[in-house]
């Protein structure tokens, strides 16, 4: 190893070593792939060490796959410690923590797993929203929530909100004068059918941060009075008072202006005819000329106009121009508050429709005791929150209890922590400073807050990510450091640069891509300079950047039969796509190598992110599979855009509506039929004159096919009458071959939304009643996305976007997706403003041409900050790759779009000193670097080698005999003789029997001189409602046989009552008890009691019943103990007489 990469490891463990500090707070800044999980495990496991309760540990992760991988790998370290020797343990101590272990400690380490295991409440490694969810559980009283609250998964919220709206709607239908149906009357003369859903679902999407604006002001009148403050606009402003109530006009020096114009060109005639009339009007006139009256000053975008006067007008006329400009200052002034004030109107309508919306989903949840994950936060904020005057008893109750609980934080993937989150993280460790609070209970040692985080990543403001939040956390722990006395170890964040993960041309093209100062800027607000060091020096890899596709002039027209919902065959998009699989296709022809692996390239290693779901994405799967490439498919579907959905759920409406043509000549034409067009359905639609259902049935006969199908519909609608949802899918998937025929006619790829489809159904059923139609209904409103863990895609080339990929990485990554602009110019909806502050608000504008200048000034700020996550999206895509990176791209018509992916790398390429090279699809750019490191038997995350199935596995299993019901030979089918009608009865003598058989089993367990008077009180019990005469009959019958010298051995040392005999034997199950059996080393004697009245005087008189019972005794304990003969006998217990069972009465008995 050089000087220079031990140097560069050696400052890598420094800083882990410092970050796993038990006794300080830390913040630490780690770059893509320098080992954040692995940090996080180090200071676990020295808390831990340092005597830290685990339970007293929280770790908050950002996702459960993220939470799970954590204590899975902490988990495996300590199971590991706990059975290493100890030479080998001190040595994994060191290399893991970077600190050695003492000899005194070998048996502390190795306790840690069991410290771990044995708790079922730490460490608690979890994601905020569990988290949160625990706290409330714990105090749902304190928070105001149902003790039974459930989380809602995402479908059932969106079903709530939906009702929610619906609802909505429909009170402002019922109610006129309400504020909804006023607000309604607004938005319609402003919004289309289609852009009122789109505005909706951003009401929808930003609802938690609106309940958080709405308990801060009170409701959306407050809110909607705090846009009038923050619009510098009177509480009572309307149209008069900001029209009227400005500085008048100089009207004198209009007059004269208008004058100077209408002796000007036909343009200055045109505006004195617009400003004449208004300077005439009264103020009503005014008032309602205003807006024509602006367009002699400003133009259509509300800008100033450059031409007020020509310049004949201009120079002939001295002074008009200045009175002109005046007039024009004084408009330009009127029309920005006019547009402030619409901005205001529409907010309030807007926040008026949020707010009722809000109130009918919140009570939907009520009613179900229902929180969804917006609910966890915002109610556990306030729950923790010192500021809440309303609790403030339970707030410090809460804060007391916790204080003993939890004396360590640790925060993961900190840059995507949202505002409200980071509230309640400061809530938490605010504690950790003040008083007693400060100090760990299990050590005497500090509390800690540590994080780690890389605002470089920080892609998820769709969730409410601010990345500029991690730095600033930062600050306010360290100022509360400071305050509490103590010394501040967060006066700036630790920075870990060294990747652990990618070769040096990666991260090279990474550095030179961002080294420009406004790049840079917009990845992190700390100030240091973008850099990586590398700690796979030697190691082979490349930056390769390929030519961009241009759209081409296709001459020939597109057939008529042409899919319209897919790109032309030389569409850029497409074509880049068959490049990429035909290039993966060559790698793994010709066993392309992988240098630092020192092994073949295998689908598993290749990594295709796109920045969002889309044609290429498709296009991209299609075109590998083409080529038999192994693909595990795109990272989610929407369930009902897929093919097998699409046909069961045209089954499904078949089978509610049979005289839908259309329906079914799509399930006739779909896997579960295959009819073909000309055969089939032509033959069948053409001369039909009733319905296609009524042909089909009709004409069966003429084709087997056609009467199949007849017959299988039949048999489903006939089903779809009583089955519930999931049976009727299930036994049509099932029993009824469906599954199969979906798999040969679509392949693999149908198989998973199958499944989940019948798992919807499953949970249509378990909240809806059961009903077909419902369940369609619900299936085709829902919209269903199925995400997909594609990390785990053994052997298969993954297809994914890059916020799917976060936190995954590849040995090779292709980036296609890089000639779209920048975020600027692309819709906004909502405009927020700082909410965290006190006069914090949200505006939607309506349109972009709509802003006044705070929005507009808003609508900047917004737009550079979605460039900025652009830019940190890019980041991300380009640090996923280990060893080589491809950048290619298709342009749309007017070319790359500015500031493109695609014009970043390709710059940062430049400035590496990347060389011209012959790349797929002509000239291109690349930067290498060869192998010169030994290639060390250490497989870096590659697939593991591929094991072919064994022959078993492709053949069906052989028959199994199943064997019959089983037999019980005391039971043998065949009523015994009873006593005769002519004789005294006595009584229920199965009952008796019953009782006898309880006597002769327990009393030979007592000594003989306590068995009649255990005998005599089990029989005077009253449930077995025996007179004294039975009794005492029962009484001697029993001690007789107990007592008899000749019966003796059964109730022996050896002997064995009631014994459970379960066998298979001569191909039938045998399962029965044996009321005695004695086994030595010669024999086994089996024996069973009979309490008939009379008994049979000789065996040829034994019931064959009884006969065929004790064979099947015999037969079994022959086959158990075959080297000992097996004696039978019946014991007879009127006249305690024995009877013996021979061999050749019991052969042929034998059932």
């Amino acid at each position: 190893m050089s000087g220079r990469l031990s140097e560069t490891r050696r400052k890598a463990t420094e800083i882990q070593q410092t970050a796993g500090r038990p006794d300080g707070c830390y913040w630490v800044s780690a770059n893509a792939g320098t080992g954040k999980t692995h940090v996080l495990t180090n200071r676990i496991v020295r808390l831990l060490m340092s005597g830290v309760q685990p339970r007293h540990i929280l770790c908050l992760t950002y996702t459960k796959a993220a939470a799970t991988e954590m204590a899975n790998r902490l988990g495996a370290l300590l199971g590991k410690w706990a059975v290493m020797d100890d030479a080998a343990l001190m040595e994994s101590y060191r290399d893991q923590t970077g600190v050695p272990l003492e000899r005194d400690d070998l048996s502390r380490v190795r306790r840690l797993f069991a410290e771990v295991a044995d708790t079922t409440d730490g460490p608690n490694i979890r994601t905020i929203h569990s988290f949160c969810e625990s706290l409330l559980g714990r105090f749902p009283l304190e928070a105001g929530v149902a003790p039974h609250f459930k989380v809602m998964d995402e479908r059932t919220a969106a079903e709530l909100r939906k009702e929610a709206r619906d609802r909505m709607l429909a009170a402002a239908a019922d109610s006129p004068a309400s504020p909804a149906a006023r607000a309604m009357d607004r938005l319609a003369g402003l919004l289309g059918e289609n852009d009122f859903d789109d505005l909706m679902a951003t009401l929808d999407f930003a609802r938690g941060r609106l309940a958080a604006l709405f308990e801060r002001y009170g409701d959306a009148a407050g809110l909607a009075q705090a846009a009038r403050r923050n619009l510098d606009l009177a509480p009572d402003a309307d149209r008069r008072s900001v029209v009227l109530g400005a500085p008048p006009p100089d009207a004198d020096a209009l007059r004269r202006a208008v004058n100077a114009l209408s002796n000007g060109s036909k343009r200055d005639k045109g505006y004195a005819e617009i400003i004449a009339p208004w300077l005439a009007a009264d103020a009503n006139g005014r008032l309602n000329g205003f807006d024509a009256y602006a367009l002699a000053f400003l133009t259509q975008t509300h800008g100033p106009r450059k031409d007020l006067a020509t310049k004949k007008v201009a120079e002939d006329n001295p002074g008009v121009r200045d009175a002109l400009e005046a007039e024009q200052a004084r408009v330009l002034a009127v029309d920005e508050k006019l547009r402030a004030l619409a901005i205001a109107e529409n907010t309030a309508a807007l926040m008026d429709l949020a707010q009722v919306m809000a109130r009918q989903y919140a009570e939907l949840k009520e009613a179900r005791a229902l929180m969804d994950y917006d609910d966890l936060i915002l109610k556990a904020r306030a729950l923790l929150a010192p500021d809440n005057p309303a609790r403030r008893g339970a707030v410090a109750w809460v804060h007391y209890k916790l204080d003993g609980g939890i004396a360590h934080v640790l925060v993961d993937e900190a840059q995507d922590t949202a505002p409200a989150q980071w509230d309640i993280l400061k809530a938490l460790a605010d504690e950790f400073f003040a008083g007693e609070g400060a100090w760990d209970g299990d050590t005497r040692g500090p509390r800690t807050v540590f994080a780690v985080g890389d605002e470089k990543q920080s892609i998820y403001s769709f969730q409410g990510a601010e990345p500029t939040r991690f730095e600033e956390t930062r600050r306010h722990f360290d100022a509360r450091l400071r305050d509490a006395g103590r010394h501040s170890t967060l006066g700036q964040s630790l920075e870990m640069a060294v990747s652990f993960r990618s070769v040096w041309p990666v991260l090279d093209a990474v550095d030179r891509t961002f080294e420009p100062e406004d790049l840079r800027a917009s990845l992190t607000t700390i100030d240091r300079a973008i850099r990586h060091l590398v700690d796979r020096d030697g190691d082979a890899g490349l930056v390769e950047l390929w030519p961009t596709v241009a759209p081409e002039d296709e001459d020939a027209a597109d057939a008529w039969d042409a899919p319209v919902d897919r790109p032309g065959p030389r569409a850029p998009l497409v074509q880049v796509a068959e490049t990429i699989a035909g290039t993966i296709q060559g790698w793994l022809d010709a066993g392309e190598m992988l240098p630092p692996q020192g092994r073949p390239l295998t689908e598993s290693d290749i990594l295709i992110l796109v920045r969002k779901r889309g044609r290429f994405m498709e296009e991209m799967v299609r075109q590998l599979k083409l080529r038999g490439i192994k693909v595990a498919g795109t990272d989610r579907m929407v369930l009902t855009e897929q093919m097998a959905v699409m046909d069961l759920i045209a089954l499904g409406r078949f089978v509610l509506l049979p005289d839908d043509d259309l329906t079914l000549a799509t399930v006739l034409k779909g896997p579960l039929f295959n009819f073909d067009d000309d055969a089939d359905l032509t033959p069948l639609c053409a001369p039909r004159r009733g319905t296609l259902w009524a042909e089909l049935r009709a004409r069966a006969g003429e084709k087997p096919e056609w009467q199949a199908a007849a017959e299988r519909l039949a048999a489903l609608l006939a089903a779809a009458d009583q089955a519930p949802p999931f049976e009727f899918y299930a036994d049509l998937l099932g029993p009824g071959g469906g599954r199969r025929a979906f798999h040969r006619y679509l392949g693999q790829d149908a198989l998973d939304p199958m499944e989940e489809f019948l798992g919807l159904a499953l949970q249509f059923e378990r909240e809806h009643p059961p009903s077909l139609e419902g369940f369609l209904h619900w299936v085709g409103a829902g919209g269903t996305v199925v995400k997909r863990d594609l990390e785990q895609a053994s052997g298969q080339v993954r297809v994914m976007t890059v916020h799917g990929a976060k936190g995954l990485e590849a040995p090779v990554v292709f980036l296609p997706d890089t000639c779209q602009a920048s975020g600027r110019g692309k819709p906004i909806g909502l405009l927020w403003d700082a909410t965290d502050d006190e006069d914090g608000a949200v505006y939607w504008p309506g349109r972009k041409d709509d802003d006044c200048e705070l929005t507009a000034r808003l609508r900047t700020g917004i737009e550079a900050a979605r460039e900025n996550e652009e830019r940190r999206l890019l980041y991300v895509a380009m640090t996923r790759a280990r060893d080589r990176l491809y950048v290619s791209g298709w342009e749309a018509g007017k070319g790359r779009g500015e500031g493109c992916w695609y014009d970043l790398i390709a710059a940062g390429l430049e400035r590496a000193g990347a060389r011209a090279a012959d790349v797929p699809g002509g000239e291109g750019l690349r930067l290498d670097w060869p192998q010169t490191a030994p290639v060390e038997a250490r497989d870096r995350g590659g697939a593991a080698a591929a094991v072919p199935p064994p022959d078993w596995l492709s053949r069906p299993p052989a028959e199994e005999p199943e064997p019959p019901r089983p037999l019980a030979p005391s039971k043998p089918g065949e009523a015994p003789p009873a006593a005769s009608p002519l004789g005294a009865d006595d009584g229920a003598r199965f009952r008796r029997g019953l009782i006898v058989h309880r006597l002769l089993e327990s009393l030979p367990d007592l000594a003989p001189g306590d068995r009649a008077a255990a005998a005599r009180r089990y029989l005077a019990r009253p449930a077995l409602e025996l007179g004294d005469g039975e009794q005492s009959d029962i009484l001697a019958e029993s001690l007789a046989v107990i007592d008899d010298p000749a019966l003796a051995p059964l109730f022996g040392p050896g002997s064995r009552a009631e014994v459970p005999l379960v066998a298979l034997s001569g191909g039938r199950v045998i399962s029965a008890r044996i009321d005695r059996l004695v086994v030595t080393d010669d024999e086994v004697l089996i024996a069973d009691f009979k309490t008939n009245r009379p008994p049979p005087a000789r065996v040829e008189d034994v019931h064959p019943a009884y006969v065929a019972q004790m064979a099947g005794y015999r037969r079994a304990l022959m086959d158990l103990y075959p080297k000992r003969s097996v004696r039978c006998a019946l014991i007879w217990t009127m006249g305690a007489r024995w009877m013996e069972l021979p061999g050749d009465l019991l052969d042929p008995a034998i059932p």
